[in-house]
């Protein structure tokens, strides 16, 4: 799977890759050229009892040495110049499409789990990756083609110290080869406890208050701590099993341990008369800088694995299914939103929604209560088609929304979430996502609308300030005025608001209901709600429990009823009273 990933990933570049590795090749072969030299110009020398050598054999081999330097140091830039282009190509074209296919992909996707693998693969399996079309690719070949090479030079001046000098390295790659048997195993769970890490680490620094109040205790604590618990066990595992093997091959790829038994067995040839002092110098010179070769070719190999994990992650990404788009349109005739027999499992089978009627009239004020985990969010996330329902149609203006192309489905809508998410610009770029082009003026007004105007002019530079982390010091109910400002301008006619009052003051709460009411004028709205005090006016209020809908009606009606609404109404109520009371 990951070795086919691979390959359908590096197609449109394999002609460079093809021509970067073999110039590597190339390179590895003349750059053993020195190295060979030297040895010939030793043997001749030593060949000589009388000291006396040809010139010109001389000057040809200094020539073949210094040619081949020259020429290793040309087609080794080449070939790196070659492959980085090659990885900066395939890269950039790897992003386009991961980008482009990040906005087919429904949306409910990102908001459960997307985030963190897309951060994944854009980062780390995007930098394997990067290592091995720009590195590690020719690396492993050029240290192969060296060891080749140079074991067949050895060859050629003794066939016996050759076999010995080779059956070495033989023996480093057994050890090694059975040191790395597992290496993807293990490689996989490295990498599972690694993000687990990266996930925990940046919630425990998102909760960093918590955890000092609460200390080690704390649930973000324990879970970071599990995690790297996770990871240190994963390693152990791995340096348990192959701690011995790997020994023995680190130790037969030292130069030293090269260097010993060809001085022991050559000395011995030597001794025999088997061997000329003059054949043992390519030995000494060639075949103990062999290991050399061999931690490119390792590290190469050890990067070709986790290119392919990683090429693996990135085709998934890619081949994740998109949101289906519409064959046939349908325009919308109005906005009057309907949701006829609706039931949705996240899993395709484990219904959450169950047989939803419910109709949202244009210029009117639907609310959504119910128990925390009853399906409010869910109901509310299949209009927008953060997921599609699983039995029955939602309709917009009479129009099933999954024959409407998404974009347009979307720009019918303005979405306010509880949790504000605002860019790291200025705070006019911020508010004119809901309206490409808007001009000042316009962004003025909508942030007049949504109260937050006056806010704005006192930053250090009004409509130009640049929101960082902190959101330059706006508090919780200045960041969702900002949002509603945003939705204001879009001026769209649904509003969806999914508990945008629930985490604020009173003060703050009043503020943004205000610019709420802005909002909603004169659209289809949609209100998930916790503080029912909120919702008193709205003109529906469905009472959701379960994923079903269990009471409708309006506010006195469903007080009146005294069903599930009555008893939050009041639980709430006498909450709100022991709080005024504390106060006081």
């Amino acid at each position: 799977m990951s070795a086919g990933a691979l390959a359908r990933l590096l197609k449109p570049v394999r002609k460079k890759l093809i021509l970067a590795t073999s110039l590597s090749a190339i390179a590895a072969a003349v750059g053993l050229a020195p190295y060979i030299a030297i040895a010939e110009i030793g043997r001749l020398t030593l060949s000589l009892s009388d000291g006396s050598y040809e010139s010109d054999t001389l000057w040809f081999w200094v020539t073949v040495g210094l040619t081949g330097a020259s020429l290793r140091l040309l087609l080794t830039f080449f070939s790196s110049r070659i492959g980085h282009y090659a990885d900066a190509e395939i890269l950039h074209d790897i992003r386009l499409r991961i980008v482009r296919h990040l906005g087919i992909l429904p949306l409910g996707w990102f908001r459960y789990k997307g985030s963190s693998a897309v951060k994944k693969v854009m980062t780390n399996d995007l930098e394997e990756m990067h290592q091995l079309i720009a590195h590690s690719l020719r690396e492993t070949v050029g240290a192969a083609v060296a060891i080749l090479i140079g074991s067949a030079y050895l060859l050629v001046v003794d066939w016996r110290l050759g076999l010995i000098t080779i059956s070495v390295l033989v023996f480093m790659f057994v050890f090694y080869r059975i040191a790395m048997r597992s290496m993807t195993l293990h490689m996989s769970k490295l990498l599972a406890a690694e993000a687990r890490i990266s996930s925990a680490s940046v919630e425990y620094a998102d909760g960093i208050s918590i955890v000092k109040t609460f200390g080690t205790g704390g649930r973000m604590m324990q879970r970071f701590a599990k995690a790297v618990d996770e990871h240190t066990k994963a390693m152990a595992a791995w340096v348990s099993e192959t701690k011995y093997s790997s020994a023995i091959a680190r130790l037969l790829a030292s130069e030293m341990t090269i260097f010993g038994v060809v001085m022991v067995s050559g000395l011995l040839f030597v001794r025999s008369g088997s061997l000329s002092m003059g054949d043992l110098i390519p030995f000494l010179v060639v075949g103990i800088g062999m290991p050399t070769s061999i931690v490119p070719a390792i590290h190469g190999s050890q990067g070709l694995r986790k290119g392919r994990l990683s090429a693996g992650n990135v085709e998934n990404l890619l081949n994740r299914k998109p949101l289906p788009e519409p064959l046939q349109f349908q325009t919308m005739n109005g906005y009057q939103i309907s949701f006829n027999d609706v039931s949705f499992a996240y899993d395709g089978q484990n219904m959450v929604m169950k047989n939803i009627n419910l109709t949202c009239e244009p210029g009117t004020v639907t609310a959504l209560v119910g128990p925390s985990g009853a399906g409010k969010s869910t109901l509310a996330n299949l209009l927008p088609r953060f997921y599609d329902v699983t039995a029955g149609s939602i309709s917009i203006g009479g129009a099933d929304i999954r024959s409407i192309p998404s974009n347009r489905l979307l720009s019918s809508m303005s979405l306010v979430f509880q949790d504000v998410v605002l860019l790291r610009d200025t705070v006019a770029e911020n508010i004119r996502i809901g309206k490409s082009g808007a001009t000042l003026a316009e962004i003025k007004d909508a942030a007049q609308a949504a109260q937050i105007h006056h806010v704005i002019e006192q930053l250090p530079n009004g409509y130009d300030t640049v929101l960082g982390s902190g959101s330059s010091g706006l508090s919780g109910g200045e960041r969702q005025r900002l949002t509603i400002a945003r939705a204001i301008l879009s001026g769209a006619p649904i509003v969806i608001l999914d508990e945008a009052t629930a985490s604020l003051d009173p003060d703050s709460e009043l503020a943004v209901q205000q610019a709420l009411s802005k909002l909603a004028s004169g659209k289809t709205m949609i209100v998930i709600a916790h503080r029912l005090h909120t919702i008193q006016e709205a003109d529906q209020i469905i009472v959701i429990d379960d994923g079903q809908i269990v009471e409708s009606g309006k506010h006195k009606e469903l007080i009146i009823a005294n069903g599930l609404y009555s008893r939050m109404w009041n639980s709430q109520q006498k909450n709100q009273n022991r709080y005024d009371k504390e106060i006081i």
